[in-house]
């Protein structure tokens, strides 16, 4: 049985729905969620080398690299691998727009248009429309316990961890139920409120700090872009390899970056392009970022004003799902597309650069967005590494939120129930797919002749 929150919405009240939540239970059992049973003929090594096809060549080491440093590195860099095995995973039929690689590190702070900082999810990658709620939630309460245990937690900390995500998660569905749809569509995760929530007071300073800086430009951490002048006079991006630098004349010619700018200046609304006109550009650079993320295509561009200041947008290829690739989904139209799309549906406040654009010249997807500040952005592992509880249950309400744009929380309520089912259902997978996780991160290490992290 499966039900889309939008149509489901129209034909019942907030009673009924929830009743057919319940019902729902008898289909597919909360309790059959604990369970992971790989597939006969899986094979992770395959799947990440089939991943790699199509990525720049020159920085497979660089991804490689990455995804040796942890299991829960590797967890972020194998995304392809858990979507194959999530689809052959039971599921209740409870369709949402999902983030489609929901990690603990696809969480974080920003400044919303208004200039208020918010927490939200901030990486849509792999997101598609209609997807069944627990791909997200299996994913995020796996990496949970990844974490946990990287951090030298015991197993039953690192399943209580990931068990307060779920039941956070819970929790906040319940609370936006109750909510009008209106009510529920505006409701925001204010990075004020999750400093007061804090009990760690080091913690709790370190993010009011960073709240109280975010609006000086200047107060970057260092893995934040820095501009200087070159001999001519030139505002330029500094090269910090092997993450950010510039593209020799044979890579940068695989694409046109102009033509790009020009395509990103005719999808944007007329009031932003007109701002946007107010920039120019100075400099493209390349950017290697996250871990699942490096070998696509990824630059940042430096505009700056008339006086001075500076603006930096990203423009990130936009490639196939991998949800859609092991066929959780499907996507009818341009990824670039799905992606402004999914993050306008799930964020509350998107940024007011995000657009799509197509690359005249080699015809390769791309979108673009506003690069946000470090300071804010380095807020998640801080809060990862200081509260790995607390930040857990954030990252569970936070995902509630962004569900319950695109979903009926009603229903979604009714099938998760008061009890404690269905969080130590998921709880008791994540545990399940962590040794599977680790198994293929010390298949991944003896591969490559690289000795496996140890907590």
């Amino acid at each position: 049985m499966i039900i889309d929150g939008a149509a489901h919405t129209e034909s019942s009240n907030r009673r009924a729905r929830y009743a057919a939540g319940k019902t729902l239970r008898k289909i597919v059992p909360r309790e059959s969620l604990a369970d992971f049973t790989p597939a006969p003929n899986r094979n992770a090594a395959a799947i990440i080398a089939e991943t790699e096809r199509d990525r720049i060549q020159s920085l497979l080491p660089l991804r490689r690299k990455s995804m040796a440093e942890s299991p829960h590195a590797f967890l972020r860099g194998a995304a392809d691998v858990m979507a194959a095995d999530l689809s052959t995973q039971p599921a209740p039929g409870i369709l949402a727009q999902v983030c489609g690689d929901c990690h603990l590190m696809n969480f974080g702070a920003f400044v919303s248009p208004e200039g208020h900082p918010l927490f939200d999810v901030n990486d849509f990658d792999e997101t598609l429309p209609k997807i069944d709620v627990t791909i997200d939630l299996r994913r995020l309460a796996t990496s949970a316990v990844v974490a946990a245990l990287g951090a030298g937690k015991s197993e039953q900390a690192a399943r209580s961890t990931a068990r307060a995500a779920v039941k956070a998660y819970l929790r906040a569905v319940t609370k936006l139920a109750a909510l009008s749809p209106l009510e529920a569509w505006n409701t925001r995760v204010p990075l004020r409120d999750v400093a007061a929530g804090l009990r760690d007071r080091v913690l709790h300073d370190a993010v009011h700090a960073a709240i109280a800086s975010h609006k000086n430009e200047d107060d970057y951490a260092d893995n934040f872009p820095r501009v200087a002048k070159d001999s001519s006079g030139d505002w330029r991006v500094e090269d910090k390899p092997p993450r950010l630098f510039h593209l020799d004349d044979g890579e940068a010619n695989q694409f046109d970056v102009n033509g790009l700018i020009a395509a990103a200046f005719a999808n944007l609304p007329p009031h932003v392009a007109s701002l946007l006109q107010r920039y120019g550009l100075c400099d493209i650079a390349f950017k290697a970022v996250g871990v699942g993320s490096v070998g696509t295509y990824c630059t940042i561009a430096l505009f700056m004003s008339p006086d001075d200041e500076r603006l930096f947008l990203q423009i990130k290829e936009a490639k196939r799902s991998v949800l859609e690739r092991f066929g959780l989904g499907a996507w009818p139209g341009a990824q670039a597309e799905r992606v402004v799309e999914g993050q306008r549906m799930m964020q509350a406040a998107s940024d007011i650069f995000l657009g799509p654009m197509l690359d005249p010249a080699s015809k390769r997807e791309f979108y673009m967005r506003q690069l946000k500040t470090r300071r804010l952005g380095g807020l998640t592992e801080l809060l990862q590494n200081h509260d790995l509880l607390d930040y857990a249950k954030l990252c569970g309400h936070t995902l509630a939120r962004a569900h319950a744009r695109s979903t009926d929380a009603a229903t979604l309520a009714g099938y998760m129930g008061k009890s404690d089912a269905f969080d130590d259902a998921l709880a008791s997978f994540a545990m399940l797919y962590a040794q599977q996780n680790a198994q293929d991160y010390e298949a991944f290490c003896a591969q490559r002749g690289v000795t496996p992290a140890r907590p």
